[in-house]
């Protein structure tokens, strides 16, 4: 769950601008190439916040890495779901070691997918 906000940072007062449609288009776009999630967030750092959101430009290999880590990790997931309804589905379920060994397997796969991702953070940082 998200921890609570401070009454201090919650966002309670607004301030109404009138725009063209070009200019509205026109600051989305802005807001877009620059990395905020929102115009409000654009507006907010642009005109009070000192802050700026640094975009991060990636390699080709990076996300094509990314993606088969993505891909490798959703089919680790359909197993586990495959095996944990299996395990539910039967009220008296013993593991045998033919699972331990999935299960072993399935864990170095993780370990390896995240010390992939772990090497790739360290590049950005």
């Amino acid at each position: 769950m998200r921890p609570k906000t401070a009454d201090s940072d919650k966002l309670g007062e607004g301030v109404r601008i009138r725009l063209t449609e070009l200019e509205k288009r026109l600051l989305l776009k802005q807001s877009q190439k620059e990395g905020y999630r929102t115009i409000s967030d654009f507006c907010r750092a642009k005109l009070v916040k000192k802050r700026e959101i640094r975009k991060i430009e990636v390699s080709e290999e990076f996300v094509k890495i990314t993606k088969k880590l993505d891909y490798e990790l959703n089919k680790i997931g359909v197993n586990l779901n495959q095996v944990s309804r299996n395990i539910n589905a039967q009220h008296v379920y013993q593991l045998t070691a033919s699972d331990r060994e999935v299960f072993m397997k399935v864990l170095q796969e993780l370990r390896n997918c995240f010390s992939v991702l772990q090497k790739y953070m360290d590049m950005i940082e």
